[in-house]
């Protein structure tokens, strides 16, 4: 089915011309074009209904022939026009003048069988047609040429003849309205993009604040301490060390910076990642890991967030807690796994997510919008056991490796 665009009239009308291939206003179009069908459907069914009695009016012999031939020569039209719209409707909407005849067609109506008649209504179909069509300008023109007609031939009052001139008013409003909600469904639907470009690249920053933090920024803050110490040795046998383990943490710093690289590009086939095994080479010897159920094979984004969160609490727990033991516990039960790590440390202090923020520490917030990110639940609180902290995340499993991951 080809797709009709109705043209917009006016002066006002033409600056919005322009963006009629829109979708939004390809939809108004669709549905004025449906419409303009309904118009002819309308005029069939009076038509059909208003036949019988007319005739029945009429005088037998060569009246009853000529409303006979009227009735079913407009009939026909408007069937024609209603079956095979997107073949004559361009020509309608292109040419105002063709209303014209379809204008005659209802006036023979009116003059066979007279205003009075049930008949009379089928004029009215040419001036709602040509507001729906051409506007408030065609709506004028055709109203009071339809309104005329009526007149003019006489017969029904003044009912009809302010029939016709609502018809007309009411397809141009029709139309306008239309339009009016094609432009502001438009502006909606640009402002949601906008919205939604703004928050992409909110979302992005954030996320790139996270890795920077959880990776090279940590190592870097390593490298400035060894620096400062070095600065500050004379014995060439620790100046060697020193040496040594600044060589070590910038080599660091470049293979986290390849791996922030890498995650950021986001290789899709990367294969699933084994979740106890990351978690023994993050703990290491320095803390206790305990593991309960069979820990799945897990999509490599969700581990990386996984692992991530674990890496910045043990990371806490070591530089910033004091604390003398630190277990990492992963178990699975049911359909959850449940991550926690907990220290004897001197745990956390009041308000703890606002003052670090503030102190431009952003270890504890970049947790919870890890957490956030795959539907997890992360609690961060004093250790039911003792003092120290407790960080825990719940995770669904089937969250592990969603739809699509290997």
């Amino acid at each position: 089915m080809a797709v009709l665009h109705i043209p917009l009239a006016g002066s006002a009308a033409r600056s919005r011309a322009k963006r009629t291939d829109r979708p939004s206003f390809t939809l108004q179009a669709n549905a004025l074009q449906a419409l303009c069908r309904r118009v002819f459907a309308f005029r069939m069914v009076v038509i059909g209904l208003g036949a019988p009695l007319a005739l029945g009016r009429t005088v037998r012999g060569g009246p009853t022939y000529l409303v006979g031939g009227a009735v079913l020569l407009t009939f026909m039209l408007s069937y024609v026009l209603f079956r095979d719209w997107e073949r004559f409707g361009p020509l309608l909407l292109r040419h105002r003048w063709l209303l014209a005849p379809d204008m005659a067609f209802c006036g023979l109506l009116l003059v066979t069988a007279t205003p009075d008649s049930p008949l009379g209504l089928a004029v009215l179909c040419t001036p709602l047609l040509a507001g729906l069509v051409h506007g408030w300008r065609g709506s004028a023109v055709y109203a009071a040429l339809a309104a005329a007609l009526v007149v003019a031939v006489g017969g029904g009052g003044l009912t009809l003849p302010v029939l016709c001139l609502l018809a007309g008013a009411a397809g141009a409003s029709v139309r306008d309205l239309l339009f009016r909600f094609g432009s502001a469904s438009q502006a909606l639907t640009e402002t949601r993009a906008r919205l939604a470009a703004a928050e992409a690249v909110r979302a992005e920053r954030d996320h790139l604040a996270r890795e920077m933090h959880d990776s090279v920024s940590k190592t870097l803050h390593g490298l400035a301490l060894a620096a400062d110490a070095l600065a500050r040795t004379t014995d060439p046998a620790a100046l060697r060390r020193q040496a040594c383990f600044l060589s070590g943490a910038a080599r660091a710093a470049a293979a986290e910076s390849r791996a922030l690289l890498t995650d950021l590009r986001g290789d899709a086939e990367a294969p699933g990642v084994s979740l106890p095994e990351e978690l023994r080479r993050l703990v290491g010897a320095d803390a206790e890991l305990r593991t309960t159920g069979a820990l799945p094979v897990v999509a490599p984004g969700v581990a990386h967030h996984l692992l991530s969160i674990t890496s910045e609490a043990l990371e806490n727990a070591r530089r910033h807690a004091g604390a003398s033991r630190v277990l990492v516990s992963a178990a699975v039960d049911g359909r959850d796994l449940t991550l926690t790590v907990e220290d004897d440390g001197c745990g956390l202090p009041p308000d703890a997510l606002r003052t670090a923020v503030r102190g431009g520490r952003f270890g504890l917030l970049g947790m919870t919008e890890r957490a956030a990110s795959i539907g997890a639940r992360l609690r961060i609180g004093v250790r039911p056991s003792g003092p120290g902290t407790l960080v825990r995340l719940d995770l669904r499993l089937a969250a592990l490796n969603p739809e699509g991951s290997p």
